[in-house]
């Protein structure tokens, strides 16, 4: 692992050269399509190019995993990381809260209620003991459903006989009040683990499947809008601080540009996603309101499951209900 390092370092230390260009460490395939995240990175490596920076994308894996792309951020040796939420929860779980089921009605509630909350401004208070900066959260594509190979799902009740893959904890918490059952499997399983009925789905955004060549083997989808999937951006605090003031200047506004385009494009997509599956031979089950208002009452056990604590708990319950 510390020659793995040595070498991603030596890599990096050779491709750049004094802030002369900006390393974007890619976390999907560069599809336009069918990935929010990279359509923020194209939104914001373009603002920098015509800002007259330099940008390079670094393919998804080419970096190392998140935990490298995490400390290559921290060293400064990397510019900016579309990274897990999950990164920036292991220095600050508060973070966790924009994962609880259904705490979000959209995009513009969630957007409302981070600012009002100044949800970046914290978290970025204990991320600066490791150098590094949460600038963004970006959707990777509509909201999650529930993805599976053969089950048919409406009700929390079909999912009774189901395991499913599980990111972390905190989704095994949300299985188990639906009545089912998780499994934490790495992404790069997944697929043999879906084939061989080690899980028999998973919780994602509709164009997962799609993006990832899982449509010979998932075939349904249930519309149940959980969360909203998202990439936490992550940028090196020493670059950041280190630029001049007009290049800070622009990486600022880089961000909120970005910020703009991945949220016209999610508007868009959320239709699309669930068109794409069909073309694909996907069955999508469309749940009626009432149908994800039992999906929303079963997941309610989850805000008590002591995953966060519960002042934390309350202020994000607080911050959607006050911002809807």
């Amino acid at each position: 692992m510390k020659l793995k390092a040595f070498a991603i370092t030596a890599m990096l230390a050779l491709a750049t050269t004094a802030n002369a260009e900006v390393k974007i460490a890619l976390d999907t395939k560069p599809n336009l399509d069918t990935s929010g995240s990279y359509n923020w990175v194209q939104a914001f490596g373009s603002a920098l190019t015509a800002a007259g920076m330099e940008v390079r994308e670094m393919p998804r894996g080419s970096v190392g995993n998140e935990a490298e792309k995490f400390d290559q951020a921290s060293t400064g040796l990397l510019e900016v990381s579309m990274s897990d939420v999950r990164a920036v929860a292991q220095v600050d779980p508060f973070i966790y809260g924009v994962r609880l089921p259904y705490i979000f009605d959209d995009l513009a509630h969630m957007d409302r209620a981070l600012a009002a909350g100044k949800v970046f401004d914290r978290v970025n208070e204990n991320l600066a003991k490791q150098d590094v900066m949460l600038v963004s959260l970006v959707p990777l594509g509509p909201a999650s459903g529930i993805i599976t190979t053969d089950a048919v799902v409406r009700s929390p009740a079909d999912m009774a006989k189901l395991r499913m893959r599980a990111l972390d904890d905190a989704q095994i918490a949300m299985y188990t009040a639906w009545g089912s059952s998780g499994t934490i499997v790495p992404w790069g399983e997944v697929p043999a683990g879906l084939q061989t009925g080690v899980i028999d789905g998973y919780l994602n955004s509709p164009f997962v499947p799609v993006m990832f060549g899982q449509t010979d083997f998932v075939k349904n989808f249930a519309d149940a809008g959980v969360i909203i999937p998202l990439r936490a951006v992550i940028i090196s605090r020493s670059w950041y601080d280190g630029l001049s003031d007009k290049d800070r200047a622009a990486v600022d506004a880089a961000v909120v540009a970005a910020d703009a385009a991945v949220r016209t494009w999610q508007a868009e997509a959320s239709v699309r996603g669930l068109t794409a599956l069909e073309e694909k031979g996907v069955t999508v089950q469309r749940l009626s309101a009432d149908e994800r208002a039992a999906f929303r009452e079963a997941s309610k056990p989850v805000y008590d499951s002591g995953l966060m604590p519960t002042e934390d708990v309350k202020t994000w319950v607080d911050l959607s209900n006050n911002n809807r």
